[in-house]
């Protein structure tokens, strides 16, 4: 009886808005869900049949729930490790059994380092080897286990200026008189092999001057705190040679030593330094004192230079630091992760993740702002951000629920209307099925 399929109609449509109901409630219930996509209600009618060359529907049937991936807004927080993605794209989060992938990007750390989000799963990145290249490996990405390496020093800068009208010494150099017997000297801290630092003096002795030459003697001397011997020692000596103009016109490569002492008055030639404490022996350091004139092709200028003012150091530089444990971290736009250290040093720790799909509409839902793959979704493809279309990565950021909640209010006040028309249908159907029964009374 057609009048009897009004009652099914009405029965899918109170079912159907009833759905939609619970969709716009959850939605609303997440208003404030860090990184939460909404959904909306698709509906299909139903046909059963025809009445003459007309198709008669049987109601409605919720056909899809359609996921809203547009973007949300940004909301600027003080934790490097709220993280968000502006743009196409998904974070990478790892239980131990298999990947999701999730927008919401409230992470933190574990007690063990890795940087994982509120329900414990791992954040993934491209790994970077000890010195920061990124390699192709995804895996967790561990913070707290982070050293910077020592690095020992190779290479000293100094930048002086030798008074040209400093006297001769004579007798040259002399150990136990160090300061008496040099018209100058600077001390700088170098770093062995092991990351402690060691102090070196370089006292500097004028050796000859005009018209026979402008040359100067220079003397690198360990304390016995720090050398392998336990007593005062020269372990690296050169010259300098300086034209009338007072520029740098040649300096001798480095000599090293071992056994210089006072009561030695002079050594044995080595290869390097030798500091105690276990460290690498004969560890090379070059000394720089500028780009001379002959060897170098420089100004003689740039570095140290022999003028008539007083002897003074103004610039001096080493290459080498001691190991240092992880302070804080930097991420950049494209998902670059970098550790700052306290010893100055910084260096790459990994690259996060970000993956996009072909259909990302077809992702199945997990809970907690999870998403999985599906067939419909088809597979990831994964890169680094600000990449293949993927979007920027941003730290210090969350993105926020894309529900607008106005919209939310309309759709429900429709959906309301609906089912309360719906149920109409229902009591109309009754009361003309009450009239068709009483036709025989």
């Amino acid at each position: 009886m057609t009048v009897l399929s009004s009652l099914y109609s009405g029965v899918s449509g109170i079912n159907a808005n009833g759905t939609s109901l619970s969709v716009i409630g959850n939605n609303i219930a997440n208003t404030n869900t860090v990184g939460f996509k909404g959904s909306r209600t698709v509906f299909s009618d139903v046909l059963s049949g025809t009445a003459g060359r007309q198709p008669v529907g049987r109601g409605v049937l919720v056909s899809a729930i359609d996921k809203d991936l547009s973007q949300g807004s940004f909301e600027t927080t003080g934790n490097v490790l709220d993280l968000a993605i502006d743009g196409e794209g998904f974070f990478l989060v790892n239980d131990g059994v298999g990947n999701s992938y999730t927008r919401a990007g409230v992470f933190g750390t574990d007690k063990d380092g890795v940087i994982v989000n509120p329900e414990g799963l791992a954040l993934m990145g491209f790994q970077a080897d000890a010195v920061g290249n990124i390699s192709g490996s995804l895996g967790s990405i561990q913070l707290k286990s982070n050293i910077s390496d020592p690095n020992p020093t190779g290479n000293v800068l100094i930048n002086s200026n030798l008074d040209s009208r400093s006297p001769l010494i004579p007798g040259g150099f002399d150990l136990s008189n160090p300061v008496g017997t040099s018209n100058h000297s600077n001390a700088i801290s170098v770093v062995d092999s092991l990351g402690r630092s060691h102090l070196a003096t370089v006292y500097y002795s004028k050796a000859s001057e005009a018209p026979t030459g402008n040359t100067w003697n220079w003397y690198t001397v360990v304390g016995s705190a720090d050398t392998l011997s336990g007593v005062d020692e020269v372990q690296a000596s050169g010259t300098l040679t300086f034209n009338s103009a007072g520029a740098l016109a040649d300096e001798s490569a480095p000599s090293y030593w071992t056994g210089w002492t006072a009561a030695a008055g002079s050594g044995t030639a080595t290869t390097g330094f030798n500091f105690d404490g276990g460290a690498n022996l004969n560890q090379v350091i070059a000394f720089d004192f500028g780009q001379n004139i002959n060897s170098e092709a420089g100004s003689g200028l740039d570095g140290t230079t022999q003028y008539g003012v007083i002897s003074s150091t103004s610039f001096q530089t080493q290459d080498g630091f001691a190991p240092g444990e992880l302070q804080s971290v930097n991420i950049s736009g494209d998902g670059l992760v970098e550790g700052l250290f306290n010893n100055g040093e910084s260096r790459i720790i990994a690259q996060l993740a970000v993956a996009t799909f072909n259909n990302p509409k077809g992702l199945n839902s997990k809970g907690s702002n999870q998403f999985s793959e599906s067939f419909s979704s088809g597979q990831p493809n994964i890169g680094v951000g600000e990449s293949g279309g993927r979007g920027r990565v941003l730290s210090n950021s969350l993105e926020l629920s894309n529900v607008d909640l106005a919209a939310e209010f309309i759709k429900m006040i429709a959906a309301q209307r609906a089912f309360q028309a719906n149920s109409r249908v229902i009591t109309s159907t009754d009361e003309v099925l009450r009239d068709m029964v009483n036709i025989i009374r």
